[in-house]
């Protein structure tokens, strides 16, 4: 079980590729095909192949060059990268001063081998599902240039889903992993809350915020989340949950595992091809019975409202001085959140954990639960409204129908795509489970891709040469 990372890693640790050569491959495809997509806002050459250099020299010297030896990736412009600005898709921090040492899971990253070649678009402070971002121009899915490839870490779907590298890195507060893993047809992880370190990235909803990966492979994303996990005593957000390596499970089959669809809240609202995913991977595992958690749509609400606040509390005091440099899309959204009473957090917090408690009774009788990632394929950028059984909806919001409930609980979410289920256009699912429960999920998704239900192939236009 492999994948285009993975296999980088054994040619350079094999000394069949030089790390050197893998990257200033990669640094070419980028400026050739990144236009297309604009994935990237900075392509870090120097940094990239000093990195590569020192790989190398540590092959040379026979020294284990770590398990991702060579591996180009990039990240969300919200992870600190020594030496420019974290970004955060805003124009206000583009004079900020250079982060002063790399973001947490950068230096993981770095420990495992890999290089980072560069910083990627997103939605402006992570606060959007579509990544049209006013400053750096929208980012386009590479199945479909005319589409948007979700939010808010679009950049960093696009990226792996147009093969410019084979891993990013991105975050998910209320479905920024999920959405764009859903829309470019690539695999993403959302952990347990709390699972991995979150020093050095730019915070947007303290209470809901996660960091994970993307890959076009099962084992790709299971190498690249072993390779994050690690206790950062920096973060007092982190929960102390040992790590757990999840690449030596992947092959472990269901073994026995209790798999059921997710009904109600997450049988409505939808296209066909959300519906049609769904199915597919429910046959794949096995999963004939449908249950439902009644606490979905208010455990949605809970998460709008706590986003709402914590968004407008953090950027206040900016917004009263700088309001109109701010993304004109989340201008509104953020001085409306400021506003929020306390009394409504509070209430919607006591419904969080409402919600998280009969999801944990639900969850006693099942290991696995399965419900779309997406309402609907990827749209037109600059489309306003869905029409979703028979019912007009604000599009952006509503790209986060079924992730969002998911995030206000914290359980961990494998998103596997479905390619081409009806038309041209991948779907994704999510495998959802229970807290710390990642590698259930992983051998899950490792059954699809072999059936060959799940897959994450380049996207056609950008498939010659990718990395």
């Amino acid at each position: 079980m492999s994948g285009p990372a993975l296999d980088i890693a054994a040619r350079v640790r094999a000394g069949a590729a030089s790390a050197r050569a893998v990257t200033e491959a990669t640094l070419t495809r980028i400026g050739a095909q990144n236009p297309a997509v604009n994935a990237f806002t900075a392509v870090l050459s120097e940094r990239a192949l000093a990195t590569a250099d020192a790989v190398d020299a540590r092959i040379a010297a026979g020294q284990d060059p770590g398990p991702l030896a060579g591996v180009p990736y990039a990240t969300k412009n919200l992870f600190d990268l020594q030496g420019i600005p974290t970004l955060a898709g805003s124009r206000i921090r583009r004079d900020a001063p250079p982060a002063m040492r790399d973001a947490f899971l950068v230096r993981q990253m770095d420990a495992a081998g890999a290089i980072c070649v560069g910083a990627l678009n997103m939605d402006e402070f992570a606060y959007g599902f579509t990544t049209e971002n006013s400053h750096d121009g929208p980012c386009r899915n590479p199945h479909d240039a005319s589409r948007i490839a979700g939010g808010s870490s679009g950049g960093s779907g696009a990226a792996v889903a147009a093969g410019l590298v084979p891993i990013t890195l991105g975050t998910d507060t209320n479905g920024s992993i999920r959405v764009p893993a859903s829309l470019n047809g690539i695999f993403g992880l959302k952990p347990t809350y709390g699972r991995l370190s979150r020093h050095g990235s730019f915070p947007f909803v303290y209470a809901l915020d996660h960091v994970g990966p993307f890959a076009r492979s099962v084992a790709d994303l299971a190498a690249a989340y072993d390779a994050l996990q690690g206790i950062d005593t920096e973060d007092s957000h982190q929960a102390l949950q040992p790590p757990e390596l999840v690449t030596p499970q992947l092959g472990a089959g269901l073994g026995g595992l209790r798999v059921a669809r997710l009904g109600g809240w997450f049988a409505r609202l939808q296209s066909s091809s959300a519906r049609q995913a769904v199915a597919a991977v429910a046959e794949g595992l096995g999963a004939t019975a449908e249950v439902e958690w009644a606490m979905a749509e208010a455990s949605r609400a809970a998460a709008f409202i706590i986003t709402a606040s914590e968004g407008g509390a953090l950027h206040l005091p900016t917004l009263r001085t700088r309001l109109e440099e701010y993304e004109p899309l989340i201008q509104d959204r953020l001085l409306a959140g400021a506003l929020i009473p306390a009394a409504w957090v509070g209430h919607a917090q006591r419904v969080r954990a409402k919600a998280r408690d009969a999801m944990r009774v639900l969850m006693t009788d099942w290991d696995i639960l399965i419900a779309p990632a997406t309402p609907v394929p990827a749209t037109p950028i600059g489309q306003e409204l869905l029409v979703l059984d028979g019912v007009e909806l604000p599009l952006r919001p509503s790209m986060g129908l079924f992730t969002q409930p998911i995030s206000g609980v914290g359980l961990p979410v494998v998103t596997v795509p479905v390619q081409r289920v009806e038309g041209a256009l991948p779907i994704g699912v999510q495998l959802i489970g229970k807290p710390w429960a990642e590698a259930l999920l992983f051998r899950a998704a490792a059954v699809l891709e072999a059936a060959g239900i799940c897959a994450a192939p380049v996207a056609p236009a950008f498939a010659e040469g990718a990395i």
